[in-house]
Formats: C-alpha cells, sequence, structure tokens
C-alpha cells in the first residue's frame, strides 16, 4: 500500500514540491490558505483535507514547508495541531529554515510524536520544477532512508547530515559561507570600480579565473538568496 503524504504550507515553494510529488504518482492530502492554490493543486490529483487535524490523522509522512518557527508551533502544537493528531508511526519533515528548539518542542509535546526530521533546502522554484533542489536531512537514519525516496520528488542530492539539528546547523554554515562570498564580490565590484575597470568585464573574468564559478554564479545571477518555505 503506498504511503499518504500530507503537505502543510504549499506557499510559494511548497506549491511546486506538491506537483512534484503529485508527478512521481505518491498520494498527497494537503492544505492551503489560498484558495486558487487549492484549486490547482487539487486539479493535478491533490486531495484537499478538511484541518491540518484531519491531514495528519491520515498521513503516513507529514512535510511542512512553513516561513517561521511561529508558524510551526501554531500549526503543530494547539490541540487541533499536526503533532498531537499525528497517526501512529508517521514521520514529520520540516523544509523551515529555523530553530532546532521549535523542533525539539514538538516533539516533547506528545508522547506520540512522529519522528521530527530537519529538512533545511537550499535552491530555487527552477531547482524544485526540475527536481534538483538539495536538501540537507537531519534525524534517524530509518526515518531519514523512510522519507527519502519521497523527498527525491523534487530534491537532487539529499544530504543526510546526522542527528536532529545537524540538518540546520549546517544550513547556517552554508548560509554565511554564501553573505561572506556576496560581501566579498561587492568589496571586488568597488575595487574594480575604482581602478576604472568595466564592471561587467569583471564579472567575465572573475567568473573565468580562480575565484569559485559556483558560488560567484549564484550571485551575479540572483543575488543573496533569501529562500523561505511559506
Amino acid at each position: 500500500m503506498s504511503k499518504v503524504i500530507g503537505f502543510i504550507g504549499a506557499g510559494q515553494l511548497g506549491e511546486p514540491m506538491v506537483s512534484r510529488l503529485l508527478t512521481a504518482s505518491h498520494d498527497v492530502l494537503m492544505c492551503a490558505r489560498r484558495g486558487d492554490v487549492r484549486d490547482r493543486l487539487a486539479s493535478h490529483g491533490a486531495v484537499l483535507a478538511d484541518s491540518v487535524a484531519d491531514l495528519a490523522r491520515h498521513s503516513d509522512i507529514l512535510i511542512s514547508c512553513l516561513f517561521s518557527d511561529a508558524q510551526l508551533r501554531e500549526t503543530g502544537l494547539a490541540s487541533n495541531g499536526f503533532i498531537a493528531n499525528a497517526k501512529p508511526g508517521a514521520v514529520f519533515v520540516s523544509h523551515t529554515t529555523g530553530n532546532v528548539v521549535t523542533l525539539k518542542a514538538l516533539a516533547d509535546s506528545s508522547a506520540s510524536s512522529p519522528v521530527i526530521l530537519d529538512a533545511p533546502v537550499s535552491g530555487t522554484v527552477d531547482d524544485i520544477v526540475a527536481g534538483t533542489l538539495t536538501v540537507l536531512l537531519g534525524g534517524p537514519s530509518e526515518a531519514v532512508q523512510m522519507v527519502t525516496p519521497v523527498l527525491a520528488a523534487y530534491a537532487d542530492p539529499i544530504v543526510p547530515t546526522g542527528e536532529l539539528g545537524s540538518a540546520l546547523a549546517l544550513k547556517l554554515v552554508n548560509n554565511l559561507l554564501f553573505a561572506a562570498n556576496a560581501q566579498l564580490l561587492a568589496a571586488a565590484t568597488r575595487l574594480g570600480d575604482q581602478l576604472g575597470v568595466n564592471p561587467e568585464a569583471l564579472l567575465a573574468t572573475l567568473q573565468e579565473a580562480s575565484a569559485d564559478p559556483g558560488l560567484l554564479g549564484q550571485v551575479v545571477d540572483s543575488g543573496p538568496l533569501a529562500l523561505r518555505c511559506n
């Protein structure tokens, strides 16, 4: 019997995630605030849950793509939230780049809480559509193995990082490195301007020379990535 995937938070990143899950023939039960999103995804085969509690009761794997820790707490910790009403043996995957304290609060809020995995993402909507979103995945190895084939509908690579919270920690390190490189690029651009160098020639040269082409290319193409699940 196929597993039911419950999805909470079909926003800017969540909607294409659900679309990819449906394309991969997963059974998706979803909650979304916006009527146009519900209509679009229902037309592609998603089943609309009556409430978060209803979704949780029927889902083997719960995936959330919410904007903040506050939304996670609001959606998860209430008496009608996804923790208190989770199906026995369920696994919860959080794509929110938030605080591990929140995830531990969810886990400790009920004796029958689902297994919780932190799964921050790195990439864009285009990466999700292409199935090439990077997902870091922290938590018990058995649960990680269980959800990996599901997340593979929109993510490649999926990087197991260790215990709960390790994925969020590594995302923080990644964000720090990206921001540092963005600042270095800004400083290099200012120096080039002082030296009278053509800005287009400067960027083209840095992308082909010893500067890291991957990080530099991201900064040039899209600016600092402020990805968020909502």
